[in-house]
């Protein structure tokens, strides 16, 4: 079986050699920057450890395919920073803040493209399903997207549709990076259903320990300003979960208070009164036991897989690191 630092070392390799045109270099400048300025890699190297359950050794087409899917997340970031104006990403300053607006909406175009160009070096008795199930994925993260920008627009959202939104915008694309090492691996359908299963879990509680983390994480850490959901009047888990708490004028008061759109230099005033009544509700806690459950729900995943214990153990040490900051 391939070891997690061998699956390491070739994501590492993969993405010191992704390389883009020299020309425009306004238009491709971006895509450089935020490779290099990298992230966890978490999608490539979902895909690797799954294909690496069923076969000993990568392939420079799977590795193609491993790329296309932080490619085409990296192309998300770019959009999403613009959608949420975020001024940070990764500790770094995001792209639309560099270079503005059009550039990043062009820059992130033609990382889509690009994904897609990786997508298609798939092997060919393979090609059909990867292609059917990047392109599915692919809608579908469009899709979560959409029903965060409506929910912008309303004062309360149920969490069954909040849950839904971030199943389609962060899950779903976890999930194919899981299921896509097992296609490329030509693993039998139920495998890859259950491993499709795993990452989609993995996803929730990926998320909902995101939302944590923008109110309670560390900066450094975190990689963007805490409490940026808070200051942009965004809702998060934490603010779903509190409108179930309240009733009444406490409910309102806080949806008030939430909604404000506060002036330069009042941010940090928002951002702790905001927390001061997470924490009295308790909803700061109902996180952490909501990313528990859902990582708990994708190991029970790993065990429809007929694995051997050293096989299972490897998906379930990268289900713990990935969500432990906020457990």
């Amino acid at each position: 079986m391939l070891t997690e630092t061998h699956i390491d070392g070739a994501i590492a390799r993969l993405f010191t050699e992704i390389k883009f045109p020299g020309e425009p270099a306004g238009l491709y400048d971006p895509l450089r920057y935020m490779i290099a300025i990298g992230g966890k890699r978490i999608r490539p190297k979902l895909c690797l450890m799954s294909y690496s359950i069923f076969k000993d050794r990568l392939t420079p087409k799977l590795l193609e395919v491993a790329g296309a899917l932080e490619v085409f997340h990296t192309f998300t970031l770019l959009h999403d920073d613009i959608m949420d104006r975020s001024p940070l990403r990764r500790g770094q300053q995001t792209v639309w803040k560099k270079w503005g607006e059009d550039t990043a909406i062009l820059s992130g175009d033609v990382m889509q493209i690009d994904a897609y160009k990786r997508i298609a070096k798939a092997p060919a008795d393979r090609l059909e399903a990867v292609l059917a199930l990047f392109s599915k994925t692919a809608a579908e993260v469009c899709e979560g997207q959409q029903f965060d920008m409506e929910f912008e627009s309303v004062s309360e959202v149920p969490m069954a549709d909040y849950c839904k939104m971030i199943g389609l915008k962060t899950a779903v694309l976890l999930a194919c990076s899981a299921k896509m090492g097992a296609v490329m691996a030509q693993a039998s359908e139920k495998d890859c259903e259950a491993l499709y299963e795993y990452g989609y879990k993995l996803g929730m509680a990926f998320q909902v320990a995101d939302d944590y983390l923008d109110a309670f994480g560390d900066e450094k850490v975190f990689g963007k300003p805490i409490g940026g959901d808070i200051v942009n009047c965004k809702k998060s888990w934490l603010t779903v979960r509190t409108c179930e708490v309240l009733a009444g004028s406490r409910k309102a008061a806080f949806l008030k208070r939430f909604n404000e759109c506060v002036a330069p230099g009042q941010e940090a005033a928002k951002i702790a009164d905001i927390k001061k009544i997470y924490i009295e509700c308790g909803v700061d806690e109902d996180a952490r036991a909501e990313v528990r459950r859902y990582t708990e729900e994708a190991q029970k995943a790993v065990s429809k897989l007929k694995l051997n214990k050293v096989r299972a153990e490897s998906l379930k040490r990268f289900a713990e690191k990935l969500v432990e900051r906020a457990k």
